[in-house]
């Protein structure tokens, strides 16, 4: 058995705030005996406007942002999902949205660029990802000692495709800034059906409160069994959820009902 966690933030424009709320959380994780976190996406920052986290973004392998994760890492033992954190691109004024993977070394071991970026337009809500956020190309995945663990962040989880791409994974991981929107509409029921179709548990670590910048995010980080059932939810606000990995449950909803052998493309 395994116990991971997710944490969720309202992360806010100021990254030394955010840096620190981190280190409390993920410290809270571990010292209830998780050995895989995972942050939420945008957590080092939510700015005033989508171009303030341009001024924030780091070079790969080196920064404030990557020292805190790998030093959590380090710190405490565990595998640490980094969120994702804006990353230097070639395009001026553009960041990549990266998801970073450390492993209990502090080293790192994997990285995943967010593939599908969001827009939605409706009233006076809209979001538009593209004007400062350069697409990832490559399917993202790593191997931990209980299985694959595959990488995706909050809009992909409206892409089934990417996850088949993923092969058997034992965990999928999503972390998101689901806005209020969308999330009340469609967040558990997308987490559950990634966790059922794939036959995996779906461990999700999202934003979830009203920001400084006005934008009101839904919350409800959760992680998922392979039968779709909820284990764990914490509906808004700072805080933890966590739970087991079980090899054997797992196994056995993949052995009674055999849907990835089933499977014809």
């Amino acid at each position: 058995m395994t116990r991971v966690a997710a944490v969720q933030m309202v992360s806010t424009p100021d990254v030394t705030h955010n840096l620190a709320t981190a280190r409390r959380l993920v410290g809270q994780a571990a010292a209830g005996g998780a050995t895989l976190v995972t942050l939420p996406e945008y957590w080092p920052i939510m700015g005033m406007t989508d171009a303030d986290k341009v001024g924030h973004a780091e070079p790969e392998g080196s920064g404030p942002i990557q020292d805190c994760m790998a030093a959590l890492a380090r710190e405490h033992g565990i595998w640490l999902i980094g969120g994702t954190l804006p990353l230097r691109s070639l395009e001026d004024g553009k960041v990549l949205n990266t998801t970073l993977v450390y492993d209990p070394s502090g080293a790192p071991v994997s990285r995943y660029d967010k593939i599908h970026l969001f827009g939605f337009n409706k009233g006076s809500e809209s979001y538009d990802e593209a004007r400062t956020i350069v697409p990832g190309a490559a399917v993202g995945s790593f191997d931990a000692p209980f299985g694959r663990v595959g990488l995706s962040v909050c809009y992909d989880l409206r892409f089934p495709e990417l996850y088949r791409a993923m092969g058997e994974c034992a965990l999928i991981v999503v972390p998101a800034a689901f806005t209020h929107t969308t999330g009340s509409a469609h967040w558990e029921v997308l987490l559950r059906a990634r966790a059922i179709e794939n036959q995996c548990y779906v461990l999700a670590s999202a934003q979830g409160g009203t920001h400084a910048n006005g934008r009101r995010t839904f919350g409800h980080s959760m992680l998922v069994d392979p039968w779709g059932e909820v284990k764990d939810v914490l509906r808004e606000g700072e805080g933890v959820v966590s739970g087991e990995l079980d090899p054997a449950f797992l196994a056995s909803v993949r052995e009674s009902l055999p849907a990835l052998k089933h499977r014809k493309m």
